[in-house]
Parts: structure tokens; sequence; C-alpha cells
């Protein structure tokens, strides 16, 4: 979009260019291109690198790249970083002590969905994943999407009215739990829904009120009527892994392979339909622009939670894209388990948002720990008071951290700082626009884009946004345009 200019520089080349001959139409012809060039460079920043003289005009921005999307499913993004560190560790849970290096992850991933395919999961059916950050949250969500099955991601805190209606919203064929976390009890909260679970052999459930749900797997304790991890680690016979093989020829990066069901906040949870496309890329971009790519070896605390999208694309998708390594420090939010984990693995990044990094800074003991590793983070997910900030960078060494901006519905990053920002950036901005990605500020009633500097409602076009919300084509039109501008509100 850059490319575009306005009529009235356009017809200000031509009348100059109708008047002149030979050297002077030369002449023109360079002064005509001269205009051309400022008038794209008001409405566009190259965004490979810090731009540091942003001269925007206009309340519209391009973020300008010289390196292309990729044009790679979840499946072959990690096949590629299996290639090049078979070894290096991809993660690291430490409350349950399991470490697995890539290799490793991506035989387990093969079993996986080679046992999904044994049970009766195709290509398209819905699988959801309803926990907190456990070994097997990452292991279907890579799982499921070599298989071609869309990740359902579901709030661990979702109650039984909550659950009941996501599954029946995008027509679940099955749901990956463990049987309870904290007060959580997951198995009895599905058993109230479908009574018939425990009289329904393993994988064959016939429900009233969830008709589409056939089975239930357990990450821990067998229950009557459920399968367990293990049965779909060990279902896949060498047909299935052949049938697996055959099936990486025919997905499509455009495929939808994502549900993330918005808070719900303003009516009933909304499903978020992402392709291996958007979180593909949103995941390698923002890689690009912290510096993944230019580190010997990136080693990331994770305490945020991965059914969401900062955990699920900015952790798992990342990973697979950038050979980054995954340390989880518990399964739920444990400030003394992050800070363990930050010292005992020697993490040089952390994840968390404004409340996560606030609460790591008011531990008393903060000093004692060994957080000398530490070189930056991401925050993201609200506002951030300027002292905090302040405070990261000089109590916990996050020199280079990056703040960003962004909805799941673009995947989620649309945008994000730069680590080498001054403090001005860093303090009171949410970051430059992303790569292959548009903005602009409108006039929420006219639509029409405002002067700069000016409040209007942020809106989003590029690789980043959604498909849609699941079979609701009228919510979907309320906030994406004809033209693929995507409505924040």
């Amino acid at each position: 979009m850059s490319g575009l200019v306005s009529s009235s520089v356009l017809r200000f080349c031509v009348d100059r260019l109708r008047f002149v001959d030979g050297l002077k139409r030369s002449t023109a012809l360079a002064s005509c291109s001269k205009s051309l060039f400022q008038e794209r460079w008001s409405r566009s920043l190259h965004v490979d690198s810090p731009p540091h003289k942003p001269s925007l005009t206009c309340s519209y921005v391009h973020g300008t790249s010289t390196v292309s999307l990729l044009s790679q499913t979840v499946a072959q993004s990690l096949d590629n970083t299996v290639q090049r560190w078979p070894d290096r560790e991809a993660v690291v849970f430490l409350q349950d002590g399991i470490r697995k290096s890539f290799a490793q992850f991506q035989q387990d991933v093969d079993q996986a969905a080679a046992g999904l395919l044994a049970l009766g999961l195709k290509r398209g059916d819905r699988l959801g994943l309803w926990g907190p950050n456990i070994y097997e949250w990452i292991l279907f969500q890579f799982a499921s999407a070599k298989a071609g099955i869309i990740l359902v991601s579901l709030n661990p805190s979702y109650r039984v009215n909550e659950v009941e209606f996501t599954l029946k919203k995008v027509q679940c064929k099955a749901v990956v739990c463990p049987t309870h976390f904290k007060s959580q009890m997951f198995c009895e909260m599905l058993r109230e829904i479908c009574p018939e679970i425990d009289e329904a052999p393993a994988g064959m459930i016939q429900s009233s009120r969830l008709p589409d749900l056939r089975m239930v797997i357990v990450t821990d304790s067998r229950q009557p009527g459920m399968l367990h991890v293990e049965d779909v680690m060990q279902a896949g016979e060498s047909r299935h892994h052949k049938e697996l093989m055959e099936l990486q020829k025919k997905l499509s990066f455009d495929d939808p392979i994502n549900i993330q069901f918005t808070s719900g906040t303003t009516g009933s949870p909304k499903g978020t339909v992402l392709s291996h496309h958007n979180i593909v890329n949103n995941a390698y971009f923002m890689g690009l622009r912290v510096g993944y790519a230019s580190k010997p070896q990136v080693r990331v605390c994770v305490p945020v939670p991965m059914y969401h999208c900062f955990g699920s694309v900015l952790g798992g998708i990342c990973m697979a894209v950038h050979g980054v390594t995954l340390v989880f420090p518990s399964s739920g939010y444990n400030t003394k388990a992050n800070l363990e984990a930050i010292q005992s693995e020697k993490c040089n990044f952390i994840y968390g948002t404004p409340t996560m990094f606030i609460d790591l800074l008011s531990q008393p003991d903060l000093h004692k720990y060994d957080l000398s590793s530490v070189e930056s983070g991401m925050m993201g997910g609200s506002s951030c008071p300027p002292d905090i900030v302040r405070k990261l960078t000089k109590d916990m060494n996050m020199k280079e951290i990056v703040l960003g901006y962004g909805t799941t519905e673009t995947s989620p990053v649309a945008f994000l700082g730069f680590p080498q920002d001054n403090d001005e950036l860093k303090l009171n901005t949410g970051g430059c626009i992303m790569s292959h990605t548009e903005a602009k500020v409108v006039d929420p009633t006219t639509g029409v884009i405002v002067p700069l500097g000016e409040s209007g409602e942020i809106m989003i076009r590029g690789t980043c946004v959604m498909h849609g919300y699941w079979d609701d084509p009228e919510k979907t039109r309320e906030v994406i345009s004809q033209d693929r501008w995507y409505r924040t509100g």
C-alpha cells in the first residue's frame, strides 16, 4: 500500500511532463520521482531496523520490509528448526522435570499426531485444550497442527456453562485436559455436562448436550470413559504415520489451525479463527524484531498462560520458528518459581504482563537471585506504568525490554518496540508498526482518517488479521470491513 500516491501528486507530475521535452523532461521526471518518493515515505516506515526519523504526515502507516513473509505451516516450521538444531533444548517444564530436545519433541509430536488420526480425528476437526502450562499443552498444539486438526484454546478458569458454550460453539470432537488444576475439577465438570461419559466406551461418547464430542483425553490419572495421553501415543500404527506424511502435502498455510476465544466482556465469547500464516508470520517477525536471530541461543522464561495468544504464539510458535528454548517455571503463575527458573536455567528473555513484572519487582528477596543472565523481555496484555519499565531496566537488567500492542484478532502483535529504542519510546509508546502491517487512526463515527496526533479508533490490516469469528458472520462483519480492515474498538 505504500506504493499508492494521491491524485494531486499524480496530476502534478503528469502536468509537468506535458510541457517539457529532452533534457527538461528528464529533470522534471527526477523532480516528479522525488515528489512521489516523499509522498510514499510519508505513509510508510521501513521497519527492518528502528526508524530514526519517522516522517509520517497523516494517521496511516505501513510497515515496509525487505524480509518476505514465510509460506510455511506450523509443522514445516518445526521441521526446519529440528534439522538445524536437533539437540538443542526445545522445552523445559521444571515443575514436572520434563526436558525435550527439538528432535525428541518432534518425535513426540509425530507420535501424538498419528495417534489422533488413529483414534478417528480428521483434518478440520476441532480439539479443545483445557488446562494450565503443562507439557501436553504444547505437545498437542503441534500434534493437532501436523494432523490438520484445529486447536481450540480453552481458558482453564472456565466454569461449567462457559466450557459447555465454547465446546458446543465450535463442535469440538475431542478435549485434552488434566483431571484438575487448583480448584478446577475439569473431569468432574465434563461429567456434569455429559453424564453419558461414564457409561460410554472410551473414545465413543454420545452426549445430548455436546453432540459432537467423542473423546476426552486425560493427561494425568486414568478416568472411566476417558482416554489417557498414553492411549493416544500408542494408537498410531505405521499406516497412520504414512497417512500423516501424505497429509503434509495437502495442508495449506492458509488453513485455519487455531481458535482463540475472546474474553466475552461484551457478550458471549467469540471464537477468533487464526491460520498457520497468521501465527507463523506473527511469531517470525516478532522474533526478528527482538533479536532472536542475532543471538547464539535464547532461553525464554514463560510464566504467561499458553491458552492465550501471548503464550501459544509468541511462546510455542516462536520456539518452532526461531529455535528458542522455552522454560516453564510452573503450571500456574508462581513468582518464586519464576525467579528460581531464571536463575537456574540462565534465562535471558522473560515474557510477562505488567502485573507479572510488578509482582516480580515487589519481591523482598529479589536481590538474592542471580539474574545476571537476563538481557531482555517482552511486556504486553495491558498498558504499563513507565516507572515499572525503569525498574525492570535497573533492578532486573532488562536493558532491551520491548513493549507491544495487539489483540487476539491480530495474531496477536500489531505494534512492537525495538530493543534499541530510547527511554522515551520505551516508556511512552506501544511500539512501532510490525512488518507487512498497516494501521490507521480514524474517527469511529465517520471512518475518516484523523489528523496526525488526534485521538480515534485504531484499525489494522495485514497478514496478522484473523480469518473471522467461528460460525459468526454477523460479528465478523462488525469488526472486519470489506477491504479487510480490522476495527480494534
